[in-house]
């Protein structure tokens, strides 16, 4: 694996998510494969859960681990090739890029989109020119468009369920339900859920949201796609909430209906469906406290699962490397 990026960066999904279950049940078993090697991470937002479930499964690989927040502890980084530097940043990506390729074997990058210009955003700018400069193997904690170790994450914990429920005679119907949020939030999420589920090909896939949030197309193909949630729900077997603001009228807000929020009344048109959200979540606007602290709640299991994710993916790419 030559990067993570995005679902098309694995050669087979399934293997991963079984890779994934195997450090789960006994995460020191390739506690040597890191062993006098380095990860980089580099924040250019903040993060809680992917910089620490990244940190664990570093360190259970045997690696050595650097964190860096880039805004607060570097210099301001310049990312356009040509760029006359008279403004307000201080060194370019081409020069501190390779320079981290030197001091790491594995660099992992975390960006965040504006929500202002969707072609500059949905050009992924910022990582790709990570990749070009580096010349080591970067991860992704988080794209402008993508967030693949959670959308990993997301799928590890579906697979757990379906063993642990034993659905053997069907494919699950797996619901991506938008949410009211009391600001506007990127697509990243909904965009790598619906592309891995998607690129799995194991689930009944739909989504659901209202008029005006559409998702791009190029990570939606293959789902169902509906405006009326409770058609989306009906039989569900698990079911993932998430807000993102408008595609096409780029960044907006365009209604903040609380009708869509999930509650217990919801979970009765369902097959008994497990909820999952990647957290952070606005408690009583995009979920209930009833779902969030009830029987149906995956949340937590969920969060946990990002060790796994981060592990598995770390590890084939120390094993691409030997």
């Amino acid at each position: 694996m030559k990067q993570f990026i995005s679902a098309h960066d694995v050669s087979d999904i399934p293997e991963l998510i079984t890779n994934a279950l195997n450090y789960k049940a006994n995460p020191r078993r390739d506690e040597l494969l890191g062993k006098h090697k380095r990860i980089g991470c580099l924040f250019l937002n903040p993060s809680m859960r992917t910089r620490l479930s990244t940190q664990v499964a570093a360190q259970q690989l045997g690696m050595e681990i650097v964190i860096f927040n880039v805004g607060n502890e570097g210099w301001a980084l310049e990312f356009e090739d040509g760029a006359i530097m008279n403004g307000t940043t201080s060194e370019h990506v081409k020069d501190a890029a390779p320079i981290m390729g030197n001091y790491f074997d594995i660099l992992a990058v975390r960006s965040f989109p504006k929500l202002e210009d969707r072609d500059v955003d949905y050009s992924d700018h910022i990582i790709k020119q990570f990749i070009k400069y580096a010349g080591v193997p970067v991860i992704s904690l988080e794209s402008a468009t993508l967030h693949p170790l959670q959308s990993l994450a997301d799928l590890i914990t579906i697979k757990e369920s379906i063993i642990e429920q034993k659905i053997t005679d069907r494919k699950p119907k797996i619901v991506l339900t938008w949410a009211p949020h009391v600001k506007a939030l990127p697509q990243c999420v909904a965009n790598s859920f619906a592309q891995w589920v998607n690129a799995w090909g194991e689930a009944d896939f739909v989504i659901a949201h209202p008029e005006g949030y559409h998702l791009e197309e190029s990570y939606t193909a293959g789902a169902t796609i509906t405006h009326n949630q409770e058609e989306a729900l009906t039989n569900a077997d698990f079911i993932y909430v998430k807000n993102w603001s408008s595609y096409s009228d780029y960044g907006k807000v365009l209604c903040n209906d609380n009708a869509w929020m999930l509650n217990n009344k919801k979970l009765q048109l369902t097959n008994n469906a497990k909820v999952m959200h990647c957290l952070p979540v606005r408690r009583n606007v995009e979920l209930s406290d009833e779902i969030l602290d009830g029987p149906n709640s995956l949340v937590t299991k969920l969060a946990s699962n990002r060790v796994w994710a981060a592990q598995s993916v770390i590890a084939e790419m120390l094993k691409s490397r030997r």
